[in-house]
């Protein structure tokens, strides 16, 4: 990165203990930007709002680190980072309360991954409790479904692992940084999600796996999920923690019901209890979910090529909801063909409905159109 690439103050910030998703956005509304926000004396960033002793964490460590050696570390190890202003941060997560500011992943995030589906569970996996993670990961996997997960020894490692056997996609959040992985004998695994979707985390490179790191980390396994599955868990688990933050995010929350004698499933029996879906066939899921729909986006991908009325519409588009009558006004086309494109740019995940037959555009970094003209042909995007 550049000395003046904006990054490095949001990573430069994610290193102060403290400053968590609330004092950063309230820096980056004071002051405009990190860059700023990074340079601004003493007084200034009291006047902001943060404690004496924040401003003078942060004082020393703006006198202790060199913020271009450790961009240059992360693009040697090729290792991305992500943050709020990127059209790649994860469109569920950024949805939720406090999302992290700044993420680094190994690996790549894609389109399909917003079907993303959570599997969590016990370290101590019994037999049962292997054979229903291994069952509920490849059906997803298979269906296009993203398994996410926290990589874990017991039901979370089978998880990712069966989904990386089954060919689909897999992410795996990290209580450290993502350059230290824990626990080290699934460092191979580790390799393997890479290949097939991403290791992320929201620690600074370098971070240790130690204890507290892991409780928070859940909310961003959940917050990248659509629905979190707790399969085998004790009372006081991860796996519990990481439900808590799924009824506090909206999401779907499932549990396999298992021995009321076995302390692994009184967790999840407690869950269902309380108001959780009971998971007795995975296909469930992608019921409930409508989760079929994401193997329709994938193979519309596939088949359907771009053209120049699908261009026209996602240039008409934005961020902000458009109802379909405002679309066609501002194309000239007819109602038919305004509505029928839009479908297939919705299975291809190029646009979103939000309701009220509104449409937003997604991603506009990734996707690319071939247009067609009496010169020949070009791409836009």
């Amino acid at each position: 990165m550049a000395p003046h690439e904006p990054k490095l103050y949001w990573i430069g910030f994610n290193l102060v203990k403290g400053i968590g998703a609330v004092r950063f956005r309230n820096l980056l509304d004071t002051f405009g930007d990190a860059e700023t926000a990074w340079n601004a004396p003493v007084e200034a960033l009291r006047a902001a709002g943060l404690s004496s002793r924040l401003v003078e964490n942060l004082c020393q460590l703006r006198t202790q680190v060199n913020l271009e050696q450790i961009s240059e570390r992360i693009q040697a190890q090729n290792i991305h980072v992500l943050t709020w202003e990127d059209e790649e941060y994860p469109r569920r997560l950024k949805e939720i309360e406090q999302p992290p500011p700044v993420l680094y992943l190994r690996g790549d995030l894609k389109l399909e991954d917003d079907w993303a589906v959570a599997i969590v569970g016990t370290r101590r996996i019994t037999a049962y409790g292997r054979q229903v993670a291994e069952e509920v990961s490849a059906t997803l996997a298979r269906n296009g479904v993203t398994v996410v997960s926290g990589l874990a020894r017991g039901v979370d490692a089978v998880a990712h692992q069966a989904a990386v056997h089954a060919g689909g996609r897999t992410l795996a959040v990290l209580g450290s940084g993502v350059d230290r992985i824990y626990p080290p004998e699934n460092q191979r695994l580790a390799e393997q999600i890479i290949s097939h979707g991403a290791v992320i985390s929201d620690y600074p490179i370098g971070t240790p796996p130690e204890g507290p790191n892991f409780p928070p980390r859940n909310r961003i396994i959940s917050g990248l999920s659509l629905a979190v599955i707790v399969i085998e868990a004790n009372l006081d688990s991860g796996a519990m923690i990481t439900a808590t933050f799924a009824a506090e995010q909206g999401r779907e929350l499932f549990a396999v019901p298992g021995s009321i004698l076995a302390p692994q499933s009184k967790g999840a029996n407690r869950l269902i209890r309380d108001g959780a879906r009971l998971l007795l066939d995975p296909q469930e899921v992608l019921e409930i979910l409508d989760l079929k729909q994401a193997t329709a986006q994938q193979s519309a991908r596939q088949v359907l090529p771009s053209d120049p009325v699908e261009a026209q519409l996602y240039q008409v588009l934005g961020p902000e909801p458009q109802h379909v009558d405002d679309i066609r006004s501002q194309t000239g086309m007819s109602i038919e063909k305004v509505s029928s494109t839009l479908a297939l740019m919705e299975l291809k995940g190029m646009v979103r409905q939000v309701g009220g037959m509104n449409y937003v555009r997604v991603r506009e970094a990734q996707v690319e159109y071939q247009t067609t003209s009496d010169q020949g042909s070009e791409t836009t995007s």
